[in-house]
C-alpha cells in the first residue's frame, strides 16, 4: 500500500489502522471494521484508476480536426461540380460521342435524362470519396501497429495501441529512481572506522577486534542469508538489496565467515527492522567466553543518536563528545550528498545479570552503545542512463524525477544522471520536497512546477498532483510507475510507462505500456518510436493531400470549363486504392532515424501539417495539375491521339505522379529520399505491384477501366512527366520556410502559439 517493501508497524496509539488489501505479517490484534468498499483506501484508489478516461490523444484530436476540414472541402467542390454539371447537361450545353446535344427540351427520353443525371452524381459521389480520406485510420493503425512489434523487440510492450504515437508528443517525463535511473543492486563503497576512510587496500589496517565485532554484527543481525555450494563456486546472496550489499562487502572484503560466525555464537532475542526506528538489534551470547554482546544496524543518523562512544581504527575506545558527534554527522551527510546510503554498526557487551533485571521486559539494550563503523551503500546509476537522459533533453523533453529519497541522495543522484544541472538548486525552485509541494496554492503550484527538475521525500499522490499541474499547463505527460500506489498517476499521465520486472499487476494495468527491462533507456526508445510513429502518420497525409487536392482541382476545372470529368469514377477508386491502402502499407513502416531526437516535442498544440508539408503538398500538386490540365486541354494536339487515348495518357500520368511521389515522402526535409530505402523491403515491394496492377489496368482491362492501350512512346512519356516530381522535389526542398504556422500569418489561429513556437526556438 505505501510502495515500499519495508512492513508497517501498526499499535494503538501511533499508527491503529489496518488497510484492506494489505496483509499481516507478524502479530495478532482484534481489528474494529469502520469503512468498507470504495471507503476503503484502497476504493479510493481503485476508483481513481477505473474512472472513465475519454479524453483523446493529442494525434486523435488533430486527426480529427483535419478530416472533418478535407471532408468539408470535398463535399464543397462536389457539390459545385454537381450544380456545374447539371446546369450545362439542362441548358443543352453537353454533346455525346457523335457530337449531338445531349438534353433537348421535349424531345430527350426520361431514360436518357435519369442516365444522364445518374452518370453526373456518380462523377460528384467519386469526387467525395477520393476527397474524404478514409485510408486515414488504416494507415494510422497500421503504423501503430508495426511500430508496437518493432518496440516488442526493445524491451516495450504496448498494453494500448494509442499510446506510441501519444509518446511521440510527450513534453515531459516524470520517472522514478529507483530500479529505472539506478541498478537496484546496491553495492558497498565507502568504509569508515572513527573518523577514518577505510578502503578495500587498507583493510587490514584496521584492528582485528574491532573487524571481529564487525563480522559478529554484519553476519548474526540480519535478515539475509549466504549461501556456497562448494568451495571454489561462487557467494550466493539473498535478502533485501541493503542487506545483500553488506552481507557481499563483509564477505569480500573483510574475510567474513558467516557459518563460522553462527556457530560461536548463540542469537538469544532479535528486534526486527521497523520503519519507524530505522534499525534492527541482536543479543547475542558467544560460545567462548560465555559473554553477552550488543548488536545495533540501521539508518547512521538513527545509531549515532544511541551513541556515547566510538571505536577509532586501532581498537581504542574515544567519547563520542559534541565535537565528535559534529564531525560524524558531516561525514554522514557527506555520504548522503554522494548519493550513498549511510548505515552505521553498533555494539555493546552487557552482563547476564544486567538483562535479567531490565524493568520494561527488553533484553536488548540500546543506549550507551559504542560505534563500530560507518557504511556508505550506492545504488549505482544505469550504464547508459545518463546518455539517454542527454538524447532525451536534446529533443526538447523535460525530464523530472520524482523520488521517496532524502533531498540529498535525490539531488545527487539527479546530478549524476544529469536531470540537474550546474547552479539547480532548492533556492531556483529546481529541487523541491513533496510536503512542500502540497502546501503551494493551486496558481503557485501552476507557476512554479515547470520549473522543478526533483521531488524529494514525495508520495505517490505528490506525483498524481504533479501530473495533473503538467496537463493543465498544456504539457503531453509520461510517468514512470511500479507500486500498486502509482496507479493513479499512471491513470491520469497521457502515457503510463510502468516496470516488468518489479512493477505491481496493479500498476502494469493501469499503465499504456510495459518497461519490460525497468530501463530508462527503454522509455528513450519509446520516446523515438513514438515521433517515428507521427512522423509516419504526417509522411501519409501529405502524401494523399497532394493526391486530394491535384484530383478535385483537375476534375472541377475540367467540369466547369468543358462540363466533362477526366477521371472516372473507376479511375479515381483506383488512385484512391493505390493512394489509402498501398500508400498506406508503404509509408507506415519507415524505422525510426536519429533525425527525429534532434527535433523539439510537438506537444499539444502545434498543427498536424507543418509549413515544410504544405511547401512539398503544393508544389507537388501544382506541378500535377499543370501538366494533367494541359493534357486535359491540349493533349490531343500534343500526342496527335483521340479522345479515348487522350483520357488513358491523362489517368497514367496521374497514377505514375502519385508512385514517384510517394518516394518524395519518405523524407520530409531531407533531399536525399532514398536514403535507406534498401532496408526497407515492404516500401519497394509495393512500389513494384502498384506498377503492375497500373500495366494491367491500362493494357488488359479495357473495358473494366474505361482505358486504351499505350505505345512505347506514349508510356515513356507518362514516366518522363512523373520522374519530373524527384527534380522538382529536390529543389523546393532548397526553399526555407518560416517556423511559425501559415494559418497564423492569415490571421486563422490563436496568436498565443506564436509566443510558445518563438520561445521554444529560443
Amino acid at each position: 500500500m505505501t510502495g515500499e517493501s519495508d512492513h508497517v508497524e501498526v499499535n494503538r496509539k501511533e499508527n491503529p489502522f489496518l488497510f484492506s488489501g494489505t496483509k499481516v505479517a507478524d502479530g495478532y490484534g482484534q481489528m474494529l471494521v469502520t469503512s468498507v468498499g470504495m471507503n476503503t483506501t484502497w476504493g479510493e484508489m481503485m476508483s481513481l484508476i477505473s474512472c472513465d478516461n475519454s479524453e483523446q490523444t493529442p494525434l486523435q484530436a488533430r486527426l480529427n480536426k483535419l478530416t472533418s476540414s478535407i471532408g468539408k472541402v470535398g463535399l464543397a467542390v462536389a457539390f459545385l461540380v454537381l450544380v456545374v454539371l447539371l446546369i450545362r447537361y439542362f441548358t443543352g450545353n453537353t454533346q455525346d460521342e457523335y457530337g449531338n446535344r445531349e438534353f433537348i427540351a421535349g424531345q430527350t427520353t426520361g431514360d436518357d435524362i435519369i442516365n444522364s443525371v445518374v452518370s453526373i452524381i456518380a462523377a460528384a459521389v467519386t469526387i467525395v470519396v477520393v476527397a474524404i480520406p478514409e485510408g486515414l485510420p488504416l494507415a494510422v493503425t497500421l503504423t501503430l501497429a508495426y511500430s508496437m512489434k518493432r518496440m516488442m523487440a526493445d524491451q516495450a510492450m504496448v498494453r494500448k495501441l494509442s499510446a506510441c504515437e501519444t509518446m511521440g508528443s510527450a513534453t515531459t517525463i516524470c520517472t522514478d529512481k529507483t530500479g529505472t535511473l539506478t541498478m537496484n543492486q546496491m553495492k558497498v563503497t565507502k568504509f569508515w572506522v572513527g573518523q577514518d576512510s577505510v578502503t578495500e587496500n587498507t583493510c587490514s589496517s584496521v584492528s582485528r577486534f574491532v573487524l571481529d565485532l564487525i563480522h559478529d554484527g554484519v553476519a548474526l543481525n540480519t535478515t539475509g542469508s549466504v549461501y556456497r555450494s562448494s568451495l571454489g563456486s561462487e557467494y550466493e546472496f539473498s535478502g533485501s538489496p541493503t542487506e545483500k550489499a553488506i552481507l557481499s562487502w563483509a564477505v569480500s572484503q573483510l574475510s567474513m565467515d558467516m557459518e563460522e560466525k553462527k556457530k560461536s555464537c548463540e542469537v538469544i532475542q532479535v528486534e526486527a527492522f521497523n520503519s519507524q526506528k530505522k534499525r534492527s538489534g541482536v543479543l547475542i551470547r558467544k560460545s567462548l567466553d560465555n559473554t553477552f554482546h550488543v548488536h545495533w544496524k540501521g539508518a547512521a543518523e538513527m545509531v549515532l543518536a544511541k551513541c556515547s562512544s566510538f571505536y577509532d581504527g586501532s581498537g581504542i575506545v574515544k567519547d563520542l563528545d559534541e565535537d565528535e558527534r559534529a564531525r560524524f554527522e558531516e561525514i554522514i551527510q557527506g555520504m548522503a550528498a554522494s548519493s550513498l546510503r549511510c548505515i552505521a554498526l553498533a555494539h555493546k557487551q552487557v552482563s547476564e545479570e544486567a538483562i535479567l533485571t531490565r524493568e520494561d521486559g527488553k533484553k536488548i539494550e540500546e543506549d550507551g552503545l559504542t560505534l563500530l563503523g560507518l557504511v556508505g551503500i550506492k545504488d549505482p546509476c544505469r550504464p547508459n542512463v545518463k546518455s539517454a537522459i542527454q538524447a532525451c533533453q536534446d529533443a526538447g523533453v523535460n525530464i523530472k524525477m520524482i523520488t521517496g529519497d532524502n533531498i540529498f541522495t535525490a539531488k545527487a543522484i539527479a546530478a549524476e544522471c544529469g536531470i540537474l544541472r550546474p547552479g539547480d538548486d532548492a533556492f531556483s525552485g529546481a529541487i523541491v520536497e513533496g510536503a512542500e509541494f502540497q502546501s503551494y496554492t493551486p496558481e503557485e503550484r501552476l507557476r512554479r512546477v515547470e520549473k522543478i527538475r526533483v521531488m524529494a521525500r514525495s508520495s505517490p499522490f505528490d506525483k498524481l498532483l504533479m501530473v495533473q499541474c503538467l496537463k493543465q499547463k498544456g504539457h503531453v505527460v509520461a510517468v514512470t510507475g511500479d507500486g500498486t500506489n502509482d496507479a493513479p498517476a499512471l491513470k491520469e499521465a497521457d502515457i503510463g510507462l510502468s516496470m516488468g520486472i518489479q512493477g505491481t499487476e496493479v500498476a502494469k494495468e493501469s499503465s499504456d505500456i510495459v518497461i519490460l527491462d525497468d530501463n530508462f533507456t527503454s522509455v528513450a526508445t519509446v520516446l523515438r518510436w513514438g515521433r517515428c510513429v507521427y512522423n509516419n502518420i504526417q509522411k501519409f497525409i501529405q502524401f494523399q493531400l497532394t493526391v486530394n487536392v491535384a484530383a478535385l482541382v483537375i476534375n472541377f476545372v475540367a467540369a466547369v470549363s468543358s462540363g466533362d470529368v477526366p477521371l472516372t469514377a473507376v479511375q479515381l477508386l483506383w488512385v484512391n486504392l493505390i493512394m489509402d491502402t498501398l500508400g498506406a502499407l508503404a509509408l507506415a513502416t519507415e524505422r525510426p532515424t536519429r533525425e527525429l531526437m534532434e527535433k523539439p516535442p510537438v506537444g499539444r498544440t502545434e498543427p498536424l501539417i507543418t509549413n515544410v508539408m504544405w511547401r512539398n503538398i503544393v508544389a507537388q500538386a501544382t506541378y500535377q495539375m499543370a501538366i494533367l490540365l494541359t493534357l486535359q486541354f491540349k493533349g490531343e494536339l500534343i500526342f496527335g491521339v483521340d479522345e479515348a487515348v487522350k483520357r488513358t495518357l491523362i489517368f497514367n500520368a496521374f497514377v505514375l505522379c502519385q508512385v514517384f511521389n510517394e518516394f518524395n515522402a519518405r523524407k520530409l526535409e531531407k533531399r536525399n529520399v532514398f536514403e535507406g530505402i534498401h532496408k526497407n523491403k515492404l516500401f519497394l515491394g509495393i512500389i513494384f505491384v502498384t506498377v503492375v496492377l497500373q500495366v494491367v489496368m491500362v493494357e488488359f482491362l479495357k473495358r473494366f477501366a474505361d482505358t486504351e492501350r499505350l505505345s512505347w512512346g506514349q508510356w515513356g512519356a507518362c514516366v518522363g512527366i512523373a520522374a519530373a516530381s524527384w527534380p522538382i522535389g529536390w529543389v523546393v526542398k532548397c526553399i526555407p520556410v518560416p517556423d511559425i504556422p501559415i494559418f497564423i500569418y492569415l490571421g486563422l489561429k490563436n496568436k498565443k502559439l506564436v509566443g510558445k513556437i518563438v520561445h521554444r526556438e529560443r
